[in-house]
């Protein structure tokens, strides 16, 4: 299995896309792809492309809550995919998921901006279905658990997928850690946690009164739970031409595990 980052940044970037990555699992060879959020716009089409991943092929979507960033790209993908199956262009059904609002906002968005002749592919081959905290689904054929991150701002579920052998991989959404996520969190082979800047910049772009945390800060959480493998995402992108060095740096001391600072399009085997 592996991640494919296809963007890295947050909601304010211009020099990288937003955050939203594809897990792929290459043994299903039909519907091998997981798509988590969409970035802010058709944008998301573009990276899919680059990163070699036909949208057609992915059956299996995930929103993980309503901001801008996160939303807009699978608006997107609901169109081309029902613009496409009623051209007989994509195969069988597809899924997305996510908790009731973002799912209720979705559903509005789509009949307001799509043809209603093409709308009416959702509920019967797109399915938009809503999942609850704690609610386990089968994707790529593993147990993924949807949980609520409890967000201080707009509601947002995480998720984490069993990868087998006591394995999982944990996703944090791009709020801090909670610690009523400890369950979901604690242990993980791979915790993948946002990263707003580095520990040396809070005084620039003040990630705690945006309700986001540092380098530092993810890197020291990743070792009081006990994690293996460390990804950073959801940062400025100021720093983008030294980032993967500087937010290397910036969590070493704090993590003894491996720490991942992916570009746009980077891949990491899982």
């Amino acid at each position: 299995m592996r991640l494919t980052m296809l963007g890295t940044g947050n909601a304010t970037v211009t020099k990288c896309y937003n955050t939203c990555f594809v897990i792929t699992d290459d043994e299903r060879r039909e519907c091998p792809h997981f798509l988590v959020d969409g970035g802010g716009g058709n944008g998301l089409l573009r990276q899919l492309e680059l990163a070699g991943i036909n949208w057609r092929d992915i059956r299996e979507m995930f929103i993980t809550h309503k901001h801008t960033d996160h939303l807009l790209g699978m608006v997107w993908m609901v169109r081309m995919i029902c613009l496409n199956m009623k051209r007989n262009n994509y195969e069988g059904e597809a899924v997305i998921y996510g908790h009731e609002e973002v799912i209720d906002i979705l559903q509005a968005m789509a009949e307001m901006v799509l043809q209603e002749k093409d709308i009416d592919f959702i509920g019967k081959r797109l399915h938009l279905i809503k999942v609850k905290d704690n609610e386990t689904r089968e994707i790529l054929g593993r147990q993924v658990t949807f949980f609520d991150i409890h967000s201080s701002k707009a509601k947002q579920f995480g998720f984490s997928m069993d990868l087998g052998e006591g394995d999982k991989l944990t996703c944090l959404g791009d709020e801090p850690y909670n610690d009523r996520e400890k369950p979901y969190a604690q242990g993980s082979k791979w915790l993948m946690h946002e990263a707003f800047c580095l520990s040396s910049q809070a005084d620039i772009f003040k990630p705690y009164e945006k309700h986001h945390s540092t380098a530092k800060d993810a890197a020291r959480l990743a070792e009081s739970l006990g994690v293996k493998n460390l990804i950073l995402y959801h940062t400025e992108d100021k720093t983008i031409d030294q980032r993967k060095t500087l937010y290397t740096e910036d969590g070493a001391d704090e993590f003894s595990g491996n720490l991942f600072v992916p570009d746009d399009l980077e891949r990491i085997e899982l």
